[in-house]
């Protein structure tokens, strides 16, 4: 299963690169696959790779998924390992 999620970005490095944020996670990504990428967008990042610009509120409601997600997994390891009868 592959996993893109959206990124915020905080600053525009050499070569193409950038560092984003992530629930407070900072990581190097490649912004090589697409253009005017400017401080404070949101990017969907997948494996290192920015392949998408984000507008804000759409961002943020992914964003509010993936941690009502966290959420419902920290409650319950069911959520994780579901009983097979």
């Amino acid at each position: 299963m592959c996993l893109a999620i959206p990124a915020k970005v905080e600053a525009l490095l050499d070569y193409d690169q950038a560092t984003v944020e992530v629930g407070g996670v900072r990581s190097k990504i490649s912004l090589s696959m697409i253009d005017g990428v400017e401080v404070g967008d949101y990017v969907i990042v997948h494996v290192g790779h920015a392949i998408t610009r984000l507008d804000v509120e759409e961002a943020e409601r992914s964003l509010e998924l993936f941690r009502e997600l966290a959420d419902t997994i920290g409650a319950s390891t069911d959520a994780l390992y579901p009983r097979v009868s």
